[in-house]
């Protein structure tokens, strides 16, 4: 099976514990305006590997997966390409290498990877699927079921929430937040954290032909994140730092 990448990196601690080998995978199933990868929204592209070259490759990083790191696959979205990453999962796990995945949980088969995975990292951008799905294309109900599954297979999912001004940053979303990661039993069983809005992909999207069209509003103040959190704590959320 091959599996198509726009792009590979070490990074330490912001995708999954400790140093990783993270391997970005071609393709999305939505269109957020605020991505930072553009050039992996499109399913084609990218760079073609076999699971074979990609297993050696993470076996010949082997000595830098140091403080509890391994292999992470982020996208695009992960599940887009999903019998190669199964099947590139299992045998990491095979071989004893720590994996993690990063998904916006959308697709209905997420499940059958949980065992697959040690360290699960799921997007949550709003608790309204409606208007989930009029800013990035699909609603994202699924996702929700998809991290309360998560929870109840132990796997303490790491929620993280991408704070857009105009979109999901007011106090009344943090209360829309609030009311459902209570529902699922968030609290406890998994982690949240905080991602505020940045402009990295501005200008990937200008090298794609692409219109980036956030605007200022996109911005997140430290007022604005502090009154977040605040409602968030107020109602039994905790977040934390990476």
């Amino acid at each position: 099976m091959d599996i198509r990448l726009f792009q590979k990196g070490f990074n330490f601690s912001q995708d999954g514990p400790g140093n990783r080998i993270v391997y970005h995978l071609q393709g999305c199933n939505l269109a957020c305006p605020w991505c930072s990868n553009p050039e992996g929204l499109a399913c084609s592209g990218g760079t073609t590997y076999s699971v074979e070259q990609l297993l050696a490759d993470a076996e010949s990083c082997r000595m830098m997966f140091f403080d509890g790191g391994g292999v992470t696959l982020t996208g695009g979205e992960v599940t887009m390409q999903f019998a190669a990453v199964s099947d590139f999962l299992r045998q990491l796990k095979e071989r004893g290498i720590h994996t993690c995945i990063e998904t916006n949980g959308l697709h209905p088969r997420l499940p059958e990877l949980f065992e697959l995975v040690d360290y699960l990292i799921m997007d949550c951008k709003h608790y309204d699927p409606e208007k989930h799905r009029l800013i990035t294309g699909a609603s994202n109900a699924t996702t929700f079921q998809n991290i309360k599954l998560a929870i109840e297979a132990g796997k303490h999912p790491a929620v993280r929430i991408p704070l857009i001004g105009g979109f999901n940053a007011s106090e009344e979303d943090a209360l829309g937040f609030a009311r459902l990661f209570n529902e699922i039993h968030l609290p406890g069983n998994g982690t949240l954290e905080l991602l505020t809005y940045h402009e990295y992909g501005k200008e990937k999207y200008e090298k794609c032909g692409l219109p980036y069209t956030m605007t200022d509003e996109a911005k997140i103040s430290p007022e604005m994140l502090q009154r977040f959190t605040a409602v968030l704590h107020e109602n039994g959320i905790d977040t934390i730092r990476s």
